[in-house]
C-alpha cells in the first residue's frame, strides 16, 4: 500500500477533525491581515458560486447536502451578483498575480 493512497489512520494519523480545521481557518485570517472566515462561510461562499455558474437548484441542494430545498434557497441564498463577481475576480487577481 503506497503512502499516497492510504486513509488516514493507516498511516497512525488521524484525519482532520471539524474542530481542528475552524481552529485553522480562525488562525489564517489574521496571519493574512484579512476579515473572518470560518468554514461556514465557505459552505455559504460554495453555494452562492453554485448559484452564479447556473448550477440547478436541486443539484445545489444535492452538493450542499440539504435534506430540505427551503435551506438551500433561504439560509443560503444568497447569491453573486456581476458586480460582486468582478471584485472577487480583481482580488483573485491580486492574490495570483499580485495586480
Amino acid at each position: 500500500m503506497d503512502a499516497v493512497n492510504a486513509e488516514p489512520h493507516q498511516l497512525g494519523r488521524l484525519p482532520w477533525s471539524a474542530d481542528s480545521l475552524n481552529d485553522a481557518c480562525k488562525k489564517a485570517p489574521s496571519t493574512a491581515g484579512i476579515a473572518h472566515v470560518s468554514t461556514h462561510s465557505m459552505r455559504h461562499t460554495y453555494r452562492s458560486w453554485l448559484a452564479a455558474v447556473g448550477t440547478p437548484i436541486t443539484v445545489q441542494q444535492k452538493l450542499m447536502r440539504h435534506s430540505d430545498i427551503r435551506t438551500t434557497m433561504n439560509t443560503y441564498g444568497d447569491v453573486v451578483t456581476d458586480e460582486m463577481a468582478r471584485a472577487a475576480s480583481k482580488v483573485a487577481g491580486l492574490a495570483v498575480n499580485g495586480r
